[in-house]
């Protein structure tokens, strides 16, 4: 093939110049040339990418949000559950394990083969897929071993109905005559001192005359008037346990009577340090004050139990 002749225009000789190109100059002028034509390609195909949503790539961002949003939504629900989880840990050690003189189950036994799984790490949302993980396993766990303590304390209980029959167990006002959770167990401010205290028990707002019920067999301590718990009723159930029932308007038992769970024992009033008509109640364990929500086992469904938890933590004002 002939070589290609390139000719330019001179303007001073009104003629065309043969113009001599080099074979490597005309190779690099093609090779540029086509990378300039390249550049422009991928800027273009850039732009269309990272731009303009083409139909499937959009269908899919939007799939990968959804799942995104899916995954957070089940991370809620988990730590939700794993909170359940604690609070059912911790009466089980606090109340069941107590109350049949077991060993309370460590976090060590509690958490035993649990492991952090760090294998999602290097995907897409890597730390929320591993959150979620780890989340599911620990609740797994959990429930194993709650399980398993559950079926141990039922063969303990099979062999301790005479305790069981002491132990404080349900409400001492009816569900039905309560008018709310006025406050709940833990630190609180006093109503009249307006200092920070800690509230050793429970108090039950409701109308003056209601009735209040023995929550556990037991001997009548004492029943009369006690400095700022006015009329009070103090109960020994055995077994290391105690309950209190206090600001009452009327006494209907003596010291040294035998009751029974649920028999009558007095009716709500206002007296002592009280600022309105409630019930102030206490259980004492070896003389260890211990939260009354614990203790209602006989009376809640677990539904119950759940909105009993929240209606104490969030009652903050103490009435006595």
């Amino acid at each position: 093939m002939s070589e290609k002749v390139y000719y330019k225009y001179d303007e001073e000789t009104d003629s065309y110049v043969k113009i001599d190109i080099s074979r490597r100059k005309r190779v690099w002028e093609t090779v540029k040339a086509v990378l300039e034509v390249s550049g422009v390609v991928m800027l273009l195909c850039l732009g269309l990418y990272y731009w303009i949503d083409l139909p499937k790539e959009k269908l899919l961002r939007e799939e990968n949000e959804r799942l995104r949003n899916q995954v957070e939504d089940v991370e809620s629900r988990l730590e939700v559950a794993i909170t359940v989880m604690e609070d059912i840990a911790q009466r089980d050690n606090n109340f069941y394990r107590v109350m049949m003189q077991a060993d309370p189950i460590t976090d060590s036994k509690r958490y035993a083969g649990l492991e952090r799984n760090e294998a999602y790490r290097s995907m897409s949302d890597g730390d929320l897929v591993t959150n979620v993980n780890n989340k599911a396993d620990m609740l797994e766990r959990m429930i194993y071993t709650q399980i398993k303590s559950f079926d141990a304390l039922r063969e303990m209980a099979s062999t301790q109905q005479e305790r069981l029959a002491h132990i404080p167990s349900i409400q001492p006002i009816s569900s039905k005559d309560m008018k709310q959770m006025a406050s709940g167990y833990g630190y609180r401010v006093d109503p009249v001192y307006g200092t920070t205290k800690f509230h050793e028990g429970m108090d039950f707002a409701s109308a003056i005359g209601t009735k209040v019920y023995c929550t556990g067999a037991g001997t009548v301590l004492s029943a009369g008037w006690e400095s700022g718990y006015g009329n009070l009723i103090e109960i020994d159930h055995g077994y290391g346990y105690v309950t209190r029932y206090a600001h009452l308007s009327k006494i209907d038992v003596r010291a040294g009577q035998k009751v029974k769970r649920g028999d009558y024992i007095g009716r709500v009033g206002n007296t002592g340090k009280s600022t309105g008509s409630h019930l102030h109640y206490e259980v004492r364990h070896n003389g260890v004050p211990q939260n009354p929500v614990h203790y209602y086992f006989q009376d809640l469904t677990p539904e119950q139990y759940a909105d009993m938890i929240r209606a104490a933590d969030a009652a903050a004002h103490v009435m006595d």
